[in-house]
């Protein structure tokens, strides 16, 4: 059962929804199949699960407005990852221990129930925070009856302790939580229990200026620890990291460590952090282990405090979306991130050209364009400096073979002028973009690297441009979607 309070906070973000309905559809810039919020700001992908035959996404969700604030959680429902339904508001920010946000967090399956695991956020008038682990239940997936905190705050960290991710190893249940130590530093904590409810505080087991990792952000958001192909994995994303040449480009990052999670000591024994993905919009990742045994991640197509408020879509009263559901991989240490097989259901209208050859040109080719589509470019072969390929006036994609570098350009929606963002390729292979009328996701050489953005062309504008410096050989096909 839901309070009172709890109950009229939905209501009257359903009545928000139903007020605004009309204006968010007008938007020319609304998607056509990614997860966007009904009204208001969408945020962190929260509680990914396969529970029961169906796979269910929260999201953090802020009806009111288009800024962030204290936040509900949004529910998705679907039977494969590429239908989806709106399902019932999960969570409302209506108790003492989360007046403030639902924060963001994880789901279980425990004896049949599925569970949810968020952070309560409370402030006081002055604006000091608290912050409080928090469980909520529900028997049939859809109606959630919170059971309270089940966490506080342990000694030796900042208020600034959120985001737990929960899982099962042997008879042990683990969870891990973004937090920030009284020094200044982001760290991952670890708890322990055996019944959900009471959990060991088992301390830090990675975070700056520990292990060998000198200092690395002022706090890590988002934890998430999985076994993926015989190695561990450990996804954060750091606050505060300086931009280095072509990495930490954006406000905040999301990356991840390889390595081994030591349960006996209670350490991540981790290689360098690299980045998942190199666009200008991608955070707050969550990973999920499904039926068919893959570890499917889904980000925020978002940045905290990155000109959120600048987007175009604000006027229509909604901003942020998720990204499409991907598979992970690990080859050669490194994550790979793939569309997830199932979104060829979402293929129409199949254009295919073979053994495409280019010689120092700019050109198009017939029903190669669109505003909701699916492209591959294979068997890439480039003799010369340079591919280009220009995404309906708005965004371009470079690679520069002699540099070895791929970049990804886009029109800014603060100023209008050209912003990039890059990475080194000392190949290309193939591209695979995924582009739905204010979104793109590319995947390079199958997932060896990955640009998520958000851009703004005209709505009419559905021109795609090839051109090189220098002789290509390539296969391409598109699909509408």
């Amino acid at each position: 059962m839901k309070s009172e309070r709890e109950q009229q906070l939905i209501e009257q973000a359903y009545a928000e929804i139903e007020k605004y309905q009309d204006l968010v559809n007008r938007d020319w810039y609304r998607l056509r199949y990614h997860l966007m919020p009904p009204v208001g700001l969408m945020n962190d992908p929260n509680g990914l699960i396969d529970w029961n035959g169906t796979y269910h996404v929260f999201y953090q969700w802020m009806p009111f407005c288009t800024s962030h604030g204290a936040k509900f959680w949004g529910h998705y429902t679907s039977p494969d990852l590429v239908h989806w339904q709106a399902a019932p508001i999960a969570l409302a920010p209506s108790e003492w221990y989360d007046k403030n946000g639902c924060y963001s967090g994880s789901a279980v399956d425990h004896e049949g129930k599925l569970v949810l695991f968020y952070t309560g956020n409370v402030k006081d008038e002055q604006g000091n925070r608290q912050t409080y682990q928090c469980l909520a239940a529900s028997e049939d997936g859809f109606h959630f009856t919170k059971k309270g905190v089940v966490i506080t705050l342990p000694d030796g960290y900042t208020a600034h302790f959120r985001d737990p991710k929960v899982w099962r190893k042997d008879d042990q249940w683990y969870m891990i939580v973004g937090a920030q130590s009284e020094s200044g530093d982001g760290k991952a904590v670890l708890f322990r229990s055996t019944d959900l409810f009471h959990w060991e505080h088992l301390g830090p087991i990675a975070g700056g200026n520990s292990n060998w990792l000198g200092p690395f952000g002022y706090m890590w958001e988002c934890p998430d620890v999985f076994p993926l192909d015989g190695q561990d994995v450990l996804i954060v994303c750091p606050q505060g990291l300086k931009p280095d040449g072509m990495r930490y480009q954006n406000v905040y990052q999301s990356g991840y460590f390889v390595g081994r999670l030591d349960y006996e000591r209670n350490e991540f024994l981790h290689g360098p952090f690299e980045e998942l993905d190199r666009g200008f919009e991608f955070y707050a990742p969550q990973t999920m282990l499904d039926r068919h045994g893959r570890r499917i991640l889904i980000g925020w197509m978002g940045v905290p405090d990155q000109d959120e408020d600048r987007q175009p879509t604000v006027r229509h009263r909604w901003v942020h979306a998720l990204t499409l559901p991907r598979e992970l991989r690990l080859v050669d240490g490194k994550l790979r991130q793939t569309p997830v097989r199932e979104l060829k259901q979402l293929r129409k209208q199949k254009v295919a050209y073979r053994n495409v050859a280019m010689v120092n040109e700019l050109r198009s080719w017939p029903g190669i364009e669109g505003d909701a589509i699916e492209l591959r470019l294979d068997n890439i072969e480039l003799f010369g400096s340079m591919l280009e390929i220009h995404l309906r006036h708005a965004a371009r994609l470079v690679y520069n073979g002699d540099e070895g570098v791929l970049t990804l350009e886009r029109k800014s929606f603060v100023n209008g002028l050209t912003e990039k963002r890059q990475c080194r390729l000392p190949r290309l292979r193939s591209l695979h973009l995924f582009l739905d009328t204010s979104s793109l996701e590319l995947f390079v050489n199958d997932g060896e690297e990955t640009f998520t953005a958000r851009f703004f062309p005209h709505p009419d504008d559905r021109t795609i441009l090839f051109g090189t410096h220098g002789h290509l050989h390539m296969d391409i096909e598109k699909w509408e979607l």
